[in-house]
């Protein structure tokens, strides 16, 4: 077996199997009620349906997720008066505080591991998980690889990004 079958077996044991507690956390995080809070901190008000997409998930799934973040508290539905077929989704206070909550919990648990990792590993962590998800969004299973273009593509502006990143202040951006 050779290093890529290797490395692609341990990826799935440790990443895609989710074997953590942590990794369920973290995963959660980026689906379902920490998501639409998250969402609506950010963008503010927004439709069912926007929520759907953004979360890439059912109308059933949203309007599950949605009455039961209603029923803690954490939104309100309201009919929209400029078009009364449209509901608009707001995050209330108690929204608020639960999503930055959340954000904090997730922002401390992460920063005490590249404590741990120290700086060095940590920042080669983090180039070679950007690499990874470069490549993962142009190479999709059953389809040609990318050709050496595709890939210079994929990979322009990645530096500019990094600087921007860098640039930014708020801590708010990087979620």
């Amino acid at each position: 077996m050779g290093y890529e079958q290797e490395a692609f077996e341990r990826l799935l044991v440790n990443v895609m199997n989710k074997r953590s507690l942590a990794a369920k956390y973290y995963s959660r995080y980026g689906s379902g009620e920490p998501f639409v809070l998250r969402y609506l901190r950010k963008h503010g008000t927004a439709t069912p349906s926007q929520l759907a997409s953004a979360l890439r998930s059912s109308s059933g799934r949203i309007s599950a997720v949605l009455a039961s973040l209603e029923k803690k508290g954490f939104v309100t539905r309201e009919v929209d008066a400029k078009d009364r077929r449209n509901i608009l989704v707001s995050i209330t206070e108690a929204g608020l505080e639960q999503s930055l909550k959340d954000r904090d919990e997730a922002r401390s648990a992460i920063c005490w591991i590249f404590t741990q990792m120290g700086e060095r590993r940590t920042r080669d962590f983090v180039d070679l998980v950007t690499e990874f998800h470069v490549y993962m969004s142009i190479c999709k299973p059953g389809e040609p690889r990318p050709t050496p273009e595709d890939i210079g593509k994929a990979f322009a502006g990645i530096d500019e990004e990094r600087q921007t990143e860098a640039d930014r202040v708020n801590g708010d951006e990087h979620e």
